[in-house]
């Protein structure tokens, strides 16, 4: 089986195709960044992915402790010894200030490797965000240098058994007393709530005051250390680990707050706002997981499909006499599959490497149109990402359902990445509610405005009528929303998912565009695919919108009986 191989070249080609500058670290500085980040993902992290899948998580009923499988707390050191956990922190806090695209990279190249390692490290920088962004100064100084450097880690607890999604529901409650709060409540589905990797756990927990505002307006963030300055344990005790279906080697805990010493972070009721600076950090890392496990399936099926031999070549010109069959990429089905997956997860990669670009700018049109892009990286790259994965395992036939290809593994961890962050519905509901109508839709007018523009600058034909007309579409569909959605947030509501997808095909023909404008080679074999095959999908979604919410709203609660 082939081993993965990070995709440093890809990433270093797309910085030159997007004119990724950072004025701290230049090109060949970020290319070694890379390529020592690769050779750590390819020669520690990697394997051990399948035995801690195996081996999974331990959790001491008595004690409340979670174990990680064996060998992950010797790779928590070499992360952090190597400098990786402080990539994107500040300097003033003891970071290194990393340009996001390379933040964005080693996420990749981790999640490939391990994902369920990954998940903890990728969990501690949104939560230094928000500390950084809500916190006092004397709360900076406390949590975000050992949180930086990789001593502490962090969390968010934002869920409740009753509810999900709809946080104005929770019910665990805080009480102000002296110069600290007492935090009291139930919390499940905690990435990396409890384990032995750090000296201590800074839980970021959502509450409720006792004169709160109802619903989501009356949520209160609070720090929550698992020990306290004078190191005693906290009252934070872990109660459990879920039984998933992917990711064991991540333990995903029930978290119990038994009037816990907690500190308000910001102002009280103010907790939502916290909470988003910390889901958009998270979710493009999510958005990129299911890249990378669609890039690690990739791998695995190409070099399957070169060695693999099955029947003859439908055409007798490409048939090897020699051998009593023909490799299987020679066959039309396997390589239209090959295409699907390689043919969207370079734009996809374009379009991460895209988003750290404009992270890293002051300008507030960049800010702009990187939060109207988070929800359709969230959702669209888990998505396609777990769609792909199932392509790859299809490719392998039998091969790929069983565990000695990983493939299968790699399926089971991807599939939360469509609902981690907000299931990949509430972010299409967050793109036509909030991105999308935010200042009167200027964001999205100036995206159509780029993309069109390129669209007319592409002297090749075929490329520019495909970005062309779909950017037609997606213009012709926010003034549908425009007109009707506000009128019916119902429409908006069925629709959502079909608007996002097709602005999120639109943004990858003009990452195809972009790279093919920059380099003419790009104009090959995979980029026609995506233009000939995958963009017609653009048909289909327009049709859908423009059916709005009739055939999905109006029908009887009884018709969904059997």
């Amino acid at each position: 089986m082939k081993n993965y191989q990070a995709p440093v070249e890809e990433y270093l080609k797309l910085m030159k195709v997007l004119g990724v500058q950072h004025a701290q670290y230049d090109y060949d500085t970020v290319a070694m960044i890379l390529q020592n980040a690769a050779k750590f993902v390819e020669s520690e992290l990697q394997p051990r992915n399948a035995k801690a899948d195996e081996q999974g998580c331990t959790w001491d009923q008595e004690t409340g402790e979670v174990t990680l499988p064996a060998g992950f707390d010797k790779l928590y050191k070499q992360y952090v010894e190597q400098g990786y956990a402080a990539m994107g922190g500040k300097e003033v806090y003891g970071g290194t200030n990393m340009p996001m695209v390379s933040i964005l990279a080693m996420a990749e190249f981790m999640a490939a490797a391990n994902m369920a390692f990954s998940l903890g490290p990728m969990l501690t920088p949104a939560a230094t965000q928000a500390i950084e962004y809500a916190g006092t100064e004397a709360q900076k100084k406390t949590y975000l240098p050992k949180m930086i450097r990789g001593d502490w880690s962090g969390t968010m607890c934002l869920t409740e058994a009753h509810c999900g999604t709809d946080l104005g529901l929770i019910k665990t409650k805080a009480q102000a007393v002296d110069d600290h709060y007492l935090i009291s409540g139930n919390k499940i589905w905690i990435t990396y709530g409890e384990h032995n990797l750090t000296s201590n756990i800074i839980h970021l927990v959502l509450a409720k005051l006792p004169d709160a505002p109802k619903g989501s307006k009356g949520i209160s963030m609070f720090i929550v250390p698992k020990y306290l300055e004078n190191g005693e344990k906290n009252k934070v005790l872990c109660t459990g680990l879920e039984k998933k279906m992917g990711q064991h080697g991540s333990p995903t805990c029930f978290m119990s707050f038994d009037n816990a010493k907690g500190y308000l972070l910001g102002e009280p009721n103010q907790g939502l706002k916290n909470m988003f600076v910390m889901m958009n950090e998270a979710r493009i890392g999510v958005g990129v997981s299911g890249l990378a496990l669609s890039e690690a399936a990739y791998q695995i099926a190409l070099a399957f499909a070169k060695e693999r031999r099955q029947s003859r070549a439908l055409n007798s010109k490409k048939s090897d006499p020699t051998k009593e069959a023909d490799l299987i990429l020679v066959h039309p089905d396997i390589r239209r599959q090959l295409l699907e997956v390689k043919s969207t997860n370079i734009p996809m990669r374009a379009l991460v490497v895209y988003a750290g670009m404009l992270g890293d700018s002051a300008k507030e049109d960049d800010k702009a149109r990187l939060e109207l892009l988070t929800p359709i990286i969230k959702s669209f790259c888990s998505e396609r990402g777990v769609a792909n994965i199932d392509t790859c395992m299809q490719i392998l036939g039998g091969c790929g359902y069983v565990k000695d290809y990983n493939v299968e593994q790699y399926y089971r961890d991807a599939r939360i990445s469509m609902i981690y962050e907000g299931t990949n519905g509430i972010q299409a509901l967050d793109l036509v509610g909030r991105k999308l109508m935010k200042d009167g839709g200027n964001a999205m007018r100036q995206l159509i405005a780029d993309m069109q523009q390129e669209a007319s600058g592409c002297d090749n034909a075929l490329y520019a009528k495909g970005l062309g007309d779909i950017t037609n579409d997606i213009k012709a569909a926010s003034m549908w929303l425009m007109q009707h959605a506000i009128k019916d947030h119902e429409q908006a509501g069925a629709i959502a998912s079909a608007y996002l997808q097709l602005v999120a095909y639109g943004l990858l023909a003009w990452m195809w565009v972009k790279m093919i404008t920059f380099d003419k080679k790009a104009a090959n074999g995979v980029s026609r695919y995506y233009f000939t095959h995958v963009l017609s999908i653009r048909l289909v979604l327009m049709d859908n919108i423009q059916k709005g919410k009739e055939s999905i709203t109006e029908l009887d609660d009884n018709d969904f009986d059997l």
